[in-house]
């Protein structure tokens, strides 16, 4: 073979290292895995107005052309992944429902991520972790809170949810305010 050959084939070695960073991480530091998109999506928005967006964040993405218009506008009917971060502008709000029945309606200047989801209708060691970081958001639980562990994590606390629909309001400035809806009796 040769060395023009070589050349190629190097060539060709190093741009599939660069265009692939999964096969260059696992070659190179296996104690710390790169974060990876769940095939399968575990909520879906059912509401939408104004701005908002939902990034994938353990996504990777190689476009050679942006779409244009939207960019990237948050619709009725997009999927909702773990590892998600859900941002509204100040003209924007979103309903969102997850896998297992439960849902959140977040408000104009919002902030969610979505750290953990884990639901097997069959299961009872279901979880989920959504962390708050900014603006209004009230939600009812669905069976996560029933057959495992539903946490909800804000600035200044993490709540352990059984089963309630609270409202978490926090400002700018990191105040939060928790306030529990109380569900009818129904007879």
């Amino acid at each position: 073979m040769g060395a023009r050959a070589v050349g190629l084939l190097a060539g060709v070695y190093l741009g599939a290292i660069c265009l692939l960073p999964s096969l260059a991480w696992s070659q190179s530091d296996s104690a710390h895995p790169p974060a990876v998109l769940d095939a399968k999506p575990i909520g879906k928005v059912l509401t939408v107005t104004g701005s908002a967006h939902i990034e994938h964040v353990a996504a990777i993405i190689v476009e050679a052309k942006l779409p244009s218009g939207d960019g990237g506008q948050t619709k009725v009917g997009d999927l909702i992944y773990r590892n998600d971060v859900i941002q509204t502008g100040v003209d924007g709000a979103l309903g969102i429902t997850f896998a297992d029945g439960s849902s959140f309606n977040v408000s104009r200047n919002a902030r969610m991520e979505v750290d953990e989801f884990v639901y097997d209708p069959k299961g009872n060691s279901n979880s989920s972790l959504i962390s708050l970081a900014k603006g209004t958001f009230t939600f009812i639980a669905g069976e996560v809170a029933h057959t495992g562990s539903m946490k909800v994590d804000t600035p200044v606390a993490t709540m352990g949810i059984r089963g309630t629909a609270p409202r978490v309001e926090i400002s700018e400035d990191g105040t939060t305010k928790f306030t529990t809806l109380i569900e009818q009796t129904k007879k």
